[in-house]
């Protein structure tokens, strides 16, 4: 039996100088990366990407084949609870959503022209690119209602439709578009992706949709989710990426790790809302005493420690159990982890800002903005309620009703047969007295 918490020594000294870099040179940069602008982020974040590079941790999530380290779902995941604690490391070390799923599928399903052309330069951070599937008119949980639809023409296809919160399309060069192909195909095999460039005629990047995280009107930022209309657009036959009628497989290949991408990544950042309520409570004083010693503040520090360890090793295995056997032994395990997770990052951080008061609800602490960005875990990548319903289904599949639909557990049945197998130790009993 292998049963081993520890990581191996190589690797723990790549997480230790992960954990002091992004500390020392990311985390300043988020006070004024709002100031420096997409282009002034780039400058600054170059020289730290160099670094990363030479240190061997750039775009980790590739094989080596494609520039990256090849490393499993369970080196990654602790890799992502560090970038987790700024929401531009991940740029550092070249494994920004959605630039790194959309390579995912570009290096799993991509022809080598396609890789030429889109995932090489990707890679390099020449080219940004955008995932383009949620649409306004049809619910994000039942993909399977798409109408965004591509019709060949000719030698190529020609797509129509609309779609929002596509991350980072105004700034994207490339979209990687899901569109209904075969619309009397099964439900789950009538969609395909294709690629498509953002200066292509008919694809109009009407805005980008201010949301509880960004609620101000912007444009052409990153982290942004545009809002996308599909006009007639025009692509060659060598647009489609992966079969026809493939496009929802592709997707599950790139959904399942990013789920634990993310998960890992909402531990860092609840993480960084734990330390702050953590040193708040030394020196805050009310009420006589100081907030560290009151028995609320201690419950709520002992509960999101609790709650974070148990989030954290239900992720670390589900990513082991993705590397031992596969993405499809670990579904339950990552819809389990995507909806706990997600309750624990919003607790957490609730918390936080409890223990701060009226600081922690101002904008000169990170928590507020936090807390916008934790309501949206609930949604993206699947609501909770779909991914309760996967865990319910799979477990409930292990059951079956009792024969007269008697309980298994009813105590006058068992009773009822427990005297009956033991009529003779019963009887014997009985006669000694």
């Amino acid at each position: 039996m292998s049963w081993d918490f520890s990581t191996d020594l190589d690797f723990q000294e790549q997480l230790d100088w992960m954990r002091d870099f992004v500390r020392r040179e990311i985390w300043p940069l988020e006070a004024i990366w709002h100031e420096l602008g997409l282009e002034g982020l780039r400058e600054a974040i170059a020289p730290l990407q160099q670094e990363v590079k030479e240190r061997g941790l750039w775009a980790t999530h590739l094989p080596p084949e494609l520039g990256g380290q090849g490393m499993g779902q369970l080196r990654l995941g602790l890799m992502h609870e560090i970038l987790g604690t700024s929401p531009i490391a991940p740029m550092a070390f070249g494994n920004a959503a959605p630039d790194s799923g959309n390579s995912e599928i570009l290096a799993l399903a991509g022809t080598p022209e396609q890789k030429d052309r889109w995932l090489h330069p990707l890679l390099a951070g020449d080219l940004r690119s955008a995932f383009s599937m949620t649409e306004p008119d049809t619910p994000g949980s039942d993909p399977t209602q798409l109408r965004t639809h591509a019709v060949r023409e000719g030698d190529g296809w020609v797509i129509d439709g609309r779609k929002w919160f596509s991350s980072n399309a105004s700034i994207a060069d490339f979209l990687i578009v899901m569109a209904v192909t075969d619309p009397g195909a099964r439900p789950w095999q009538r969609a395909s992706m294709l690629i498509v460039p953002r200066d292509t005629p008919g694809v109009e990047i009407l805005r980008d949709v201010p949301t509880m995280e960004h609620p101000w009107e912007q444009f052409g930022a990153y982290g942004g989710h545009a809002e996308i209309a599909y006009d007639g657009v025009r692509v060659g036959a060598d647009a489609l990426l992966g079969g026809e009628g493939e496009g929802f497989v592709i997707a599950q290949h790139r959904l399942g790790p990013g789920r634990i991408h993310h998960c890992m990544r909402w531990l860092g950042v609840a993480r960084r809302a734990f330390d702050m309520m953590c040193e708040r409570a030394t020196y805050r004083q009310a009420h006589g005493s100081l907030l560290a010693d009151k028995q609320t503040v201690r419950n709520w520090i002992a509960d999101s420690a609790a709650e974070m360890q148990a989030a954290r090793l239900m992720t670390l295995h589900a990513a082991w159990v993705m590397d031992t056997q596969g993405a499809s032994a670990a579904r339950v395990d990552i819809a389990m982890i995507k909806f706990f997770g997600a309750k624990v990052l919003h607790d957490v951080i609730d918390r936080a800002i409890q223990v701060h008061g009226a600081l922690g609800y101002s904008t000169d602490l990170p928590l507020e903005q936090m807390y916008r960005f934790a309501r949206a875990a609930r949604i993206y990548d699947g609501p909770d309620e779909v991914h309760r319903q996967t865990v319910a289904r799979r477990i409930l599949g292990g059951y079956s009703p009792p024969p007269d639909e008697i309980p298994s557990e009813h105590l006058p049945t068992r009773r009822a047969q427990a005297r009956e197998r033991f009529a003779e130790l019963l009887g014997a009993l009985t006669a000694n007295d």
